[in-house]
């Protein structure tokens, strides 16, 4: 008779799995709470400290660590095994169904403290898959609820599961193992007390296993192949697509820069992106008026962006988006008349609700035989501080401007410049080899709106022809991070044409 052990912490489709396992003959042995379960749904099990003959000690954290558990479980079918089993009368074992204590769910509580995460490490289930798929040539092993149905169907039609189905199931199950283990690793690096003490390092080695959450239509072009990788349950952005088409490669990119951008603003923000570039940038008391604002910066490169909202997005803020066409909306929520109005007005346009932000370290990109790993751009360090370095200080309606236009120029591709006004981009130039020649172009974008405005430069002027350029188009005050061996002579530059200049001492390259 065939033998199955059980020892799940997830226990959906348990019951309904084991008694079909009863019916097709098989025994059952399970361990502590799923030997509970399904002896309270009439099944009969037999214990597993009855099993081993052995109790489960230091409050069940020794439970499934026996000769007479493992030795059935690795014995292979070779007569010299299966004597051996005889000699010491244990029972091999053809079945292990196991899942592993919620380590990932318990961390991810805030209020969580080490002592709770610790006794959340599974031993012994770490311990029944590995050595379950290890023998896989003789015995089965499931570590999903999702494969319950496969298999019982495989038994009810054939009598045995197949070698390459008890191969895959090992796959999954030595992929589990992995993925716990690097779980309780990455969460004991910093583990609570340690992110505020301990100074950010880079891992001595860098392993990134990621399962395939979506396979794209294609890349960047129709010729190449893509697909996003995301942590186990994360939808795009680690939120959900709640309506329109599936999400392209190029609509991911771009609505993670317009997310970025928008999630580092306190007020009420839009961030319109197109080819990963801010076009528009608002911070209004409401969205209903920070889109149009936005909007207004560059109406022209808008068309057929994308549109991040840091706020929850309303049925008004629905209504002034509705005359342009967009590829794709993020937001934390969106009403239900929001929903209502999308889907009447823009049914194609995919909408994604990103409920909560993922606080991500590191950002990781490829290159050609490897990859490049940095910590996150989190903006200026706490230590930071502005330093007026022109004759003429601005004023204060000048440094709001500026504190604005600073935080935007972050979220554009360098050379970055941002010509704003009060709380709204009105140019933006930007991912161009030459400085002056961004300037250039933030200012033919704003126009007549440069005058009274103010100019944000992610990193120093090398001349000072970017200020003059500026100061001619009627900008009045600029903040840059200076360091250049020619900051001297660009604020004296800016001191002859009358402009408040301030340093930041930081620079926000975005490559």
């Amino acid at each position: 008779m065939a033998i199955v052990l059980l020892s799940v912490s997830d226990k959906s489709g348990l019951v309904g799995f084991a008694r079909g396992l009863t019916e097709l003959g098989w025994t059952l042995v399970a361990s502590g709470g799923t030997a509970r379960t399904l002896g309270e749904a009439g099944l009969e099990v037999t214990d597993v400290a009855k099993w081993t003959g052995a109790p489960e000690m230091l409050g069940g954290r020794v439970k499934t660590l026996h000769p007479a558990i493992h030795a059935g479980i690795l014995a292979r079918a070779t007569q010299s095994d299966m004597s051996e089993l005889t000699i010491h009368q244990v029972e091999p074992i053809d079945m292990v169904v196991c899942n592993l204590y919620p380590f990932r769910e318990t961390v991810a509580r805030p209020d969580v403290s080490l002592q709770d995460a610790i006794e959340q490490i599974d031993i012994g289930g770490v311990t029944l898959l590995r050595a379950a798929a290890k023998n896989f040539a003789r015995v089965t092993v499931i570590c999903d609820p999702l494969d319950y149905g496969s298999v019982l169907s495989e038994l009810g039609t054939t009598g045995a599961v197949a070698a390459e189905t008890r191969r895959q199931l090992a796959v999954k199950a030595f992929a589990q193992t992995r993925d716990y283990d690097a779980a309780v690793e990455a969460y004991l690096r910093q583990a609570p007390g340690q992110a505020s003490t301990t100074p950010l390092s880079l891992p001595a080695s860098l392993e990134v296993r990621l399962p395939l959450a979506q396979q794209m239509r294609y890349g960047e072009n129709p010729h190449q192949i893509a697909g996003l990788y995301a942590q186990k349950g994360l939808g795009p952005l680690g939120g959900e697509l709640v309506q329109g088409k599936a999400l392209s490669y190029n609509n991911l990119l771009d609505l993670d820069a317009a997310w970025s951008a928008a999630r580092s603003f306190a007020e009420p923000t839009i961030v319109i992106v197109k080819h990963l570039s801010p076009c528009g940038i608002a911070c209004a008391e409401r969205l209903a008026a920070a889109f149009p604002a936005a909007l207004t910066s560059d109406p022209v490169s808008a068309f057929g962006g994308v549109i991040a909202a840091n706020r929850r997005i309303d049925c008004a803020t629905a209504k002034e988006m509705n005359e342009l066409f967009v590829e794709a909306i993020v937001a934390p929520a969106f009403d239900e008349e929001a929903l209502e109005c999308f889907a009447q007005h823009k049914p194609g346009c995919r909408l994604v609700v990103v409920p909560e932000a993922i606080d991500e370290v590191w950002i990781l990109r490829s290159v050609a035989g490897g990859v490049l790993i940095q910590s996150v751009d989190l903006g200026d360090p706490p230590d930071a501080s502005w330093r007026v370095v022109s004759q003429r200080s601005p004023s204060d309606s000048e440094m709001a401007a500026l504190s604005f236009a600073w935080k935007a120029v972050q979220s554009v591709r360098s050379n970055a410049i941002v010509l704003a006004r009060d709380k709204v981009t009105v140019g933006i130039g930007g991912g161009l080899p030459s400085r002056v020649d961004a300037v250039k172009l933030a200012v033919a974008k704003a126009g007549e709106r440069a005058r009274g405005a103010v100019m944000a430069s992610d990193a120093f002027f090398p001349f000072s022809d970017g200020v003059e350029v500026a100061a001619e188009a009627g900008v009045t005050a600029v903040v840059q991070p200076g360091g250049s061996i020619r900051d001297e002579a660009v604020v004296a530059v800016a001191n002859h044409l009358g402009l408040a200049m301030v340093f930041t001492g930081t620079r926000h390259f975005r490559h």
